[in-house]
């Protein structure tokens, strides 16, 4: 892979990666509710999902998505009722105000999965890498070494970004502890969660 060709895919990456989106959402809400902690296992639940999607997508099951009607619906209805169940969690929370200490570790497994599952919510992320990679690959060269930097190029940019994003929830938390805010910030996160799920339920599959 030629230097030029990786600074191109980089700066498409980084669009792509600081863009908010419900990974990102789900750092800052695990930040600001359970702990800068809980938000990095959070982070690395969701980048593990993308790396499980993007080997998927490199075994073709991204192609197969893309011409399966039937599959790609009941992925994309499974990811829409899990981004609604958390929108509906967040926006019937009781909670008044935010935590202030880190939780247990016993949380950690728990924050990992719920970030895992949120990453891999989105069918269309499949098709995305499936279309994406190939545009940067040279088909002349070892294909395996440029899809392991392309990985690590992607993972690298959304794991950091999810972590700036969860320090900036981080530190919102005394902001958050006044009368209210706590609340406000509940319904606004699950209004965003619903949001997702809608735009997932009516994304249509790419017809190749």
């Amino acid at each position: 892979m030629q230097l030029n060709t990786w600074l191109v895919f980089v700066a498409a990456v980084l669009v792509l990666t600081v863009t908010p989106g419900p990974s990102v959402l789900m750092a800052v809400s695990t930040s600001v509710n359970r702990g800068f902690r809980q938000a990095i296992f959070a982070a690395l639940g969701s980048t593990s999902a993308i790396v499980c999607l993007m080997v998927l997508s490199a075994v073709g099951l991204g192609a197969v998505l893309s011409t399966s009607e039937v599959l790609f619906s009941v992925l994309k209805w499974a990811g829409a009722a899990y981004l609604a169940y958390l929108g509906i969690t967040s926006l019937l929370s009781s909670s008044r105000n935010v935590l202030l200490t880190e939780q247990t570790e016993s949380a950690q497994p728990r924050s990992f999965v719920r970030g895992f599952l949120v990453g891999a919510s989105n069918p269309k992320a499949l098709v995305f890498f499936t279309a994406l990679f190939p545009q940067f690959i040279d088909p002349a060269r070892p294909q395996f070494p440029q899809f392991l930097i392309l990985c690590s190029t992607f993972v690298a940019f959304e794991l950091f970004w999810l972590i700036t994003y969860a320090a900036l929830g981080s530190r919102a938390k005394q902001w958050l502890q006044q009368p209210g805010r706590a609340v406000a910030f509940n319904r606004a996160t699950g209004g965003v969660f619903l949001a997702a799920a809608a735009a997932l339920a009516s994304a249509k599959r790419s017809v190749a």
